[in-house]
Parts: structure tokens; C-alpha cells; sequence
């Protein structure tokens, strides 16, 4: 359903929000999320661009939360990468539909409101305080059984 680039996004910000306040290595991210870095460099220019994130170069340089991750939804990061397109008008252009949408368009619409809703109502430190054996995306130091990824 979301395209390979909305979930590296989401693994990212994962890993960053648990590193916080400490600043993330694109080589750290890389090889915590298991994101291809010269993907993961497009990836986190993106987010950067659309103010989830903020980057510093140099020394002690890395990219951060542009804001906490409890103000921070899921579908801010899903939406700055990929928006969620609602459906407002027959996607086929028929005349005869206009806005009324037929019953397939009605019901794929409804499932987009429902997860927008869900992703709307879902910040990035609820992930991460959710209590779980399966820690989210890739292995945490923090929250045991991980090892710290060193930086490169």
C-alpha cells in the first residue's frame, strides 16, 4: 500500500525520535534501518525540506526532530513524503459520476479516511512507548537486545 520510500521515511523518524536528543549520522540511520544510505541521503533531504527533520553539517552534525515526537504524527511523515489522496471525483473522469462516487470509489475513499484518521492519531512516541517484545523497524540500543550502531 505505501511505496518502499514512505517506509524507509517511517523507519528513519523511528530511529531518530529514539536517539533524541542526540543527532543521527545518515551512516547510523542507514545501518540501524537497513536503508540503502544513497536512498536514505534522498529520504532524509525530503523530510528536512518539509520540516520534520533538521540537519546540521560538521562535527557533532546529524539530523534531528525538527519537534518532539510526541507532537509529531505518523501522517505528517507519511505526508511529506507521499500524501494521502483522497477521492473527491471519479477517478475515471465520468460525467455521469461527478462527485457522487460509485459504490468501489466510495468504499477505497472511506479506507483512506480511515487511515488517515489512524495515522493522524498516532505520534512517533507512541510507537516507540508502545509495550511490545518486537521493538518497531530495527533493533533500538535503548530498549534492549540492540547493539549500538556505530557512527561512521
Amino acid at each position: 500500500m505505501f511505496s518502499q520510500r514512505v517506509e524507509y521515511a517511517l523507519r528513519a523518524v523511528i530511529y531518530i525520535a529514539s536517539q533524541s536528543p542526540r543527532a543521527c549520522s545518515a551512516s547510523r540511520i542507514a545501518a540501524a534501518t537497513r536503508v540503502p544510505k544513497a536512498y536514505l541521503h534522498k529520504v532524509l533531504r525530503a523530510l528536512t525540506e518539509q520540516g520534520i527533520l533538521t540537519s546540521q553539517r560538521g562535527i557533532g552534525g546529524g539530523v534531528k526532530l525538527a519537534r518532539p515526537a510526541s507532537k509529531m504524527t505518523v501522517l505528517e511523515v507519511v505526508n511529506a513524503i507521499e500524501p494521502i489522496v483522497r477521492i473527491e471525483h471519479c477517478p475515471l473522469g465520468l460525467a455521469a459520476h461527478g462527485v457522487k462516487l460509485c459504490p468501489l470509489h466510495a468504499r477505497l475513499d472511506r479506507a483512506l479516511a480511515t487511515l488517515e484518521k489512524a495515522f493522524q492519531s498516532t505520534t512517533v512516541a507512541e510507537i516507540l512507548s508502545e509495550p511490545t517484545t518486537s521493538i518497531p523497524l530495527c533493533d533500538f540500543p535503548a530498549q534492549g537486545g540492540g547493539r549500538p550502531v556505530p557512527e561512521r
